[in-house]
């Protein structure tokens, strides 16, 4: 479960750039494509909080789709899986978004 070390660094790097305030909520955006499980990211976040400024952070998750691009025919391919076709049956596409994980947001007091 590499949920747990991803947990991890999120609380590790929302402390270090509180400088010792109270990280009220941070925002994450992970994408669909990422193989990262958001309800996995949930219960792991709040373990590895446990006795930081990031206790108690109410944790919000925005799902990016993935999106790619055919170079074959220049088509525009929404992806729920990273096995997906373009329309004119290609697979040599670009991935434009899905794959990602950012720390997006942190509220701090």
């Amino acid at each position: 479960m590499h949920e747990l070390s991803i947990a991890n660094s999120v609380v590790e790097l929302c402390a270090e750039r509180a400088m010792g305030a109270r990280v009220l909520r941070v925002t994450l955006e992970i994408g669909r494509l990422s193989a990262v499980m958001p309800d996995a990211i949930r219960f792991c976040f709040d373990v590895c909080a446990k006795d930081t400024v990031v206790e108690g952070a109410a944790l919000e998750i925005v799902e990016t789709p993935g999106h790619a691009r055919c170079l074959d025919c220049g088509g525009s391919v929404a992806m729920t899986d990273l096995l997906d076709r373009c329309k004119c049956g290609s697979v040599n596409l670009e991935l434009l978004a899905g794959s990602e994980l950012k720390i997006k947001q942190m509220e701090v007091v």
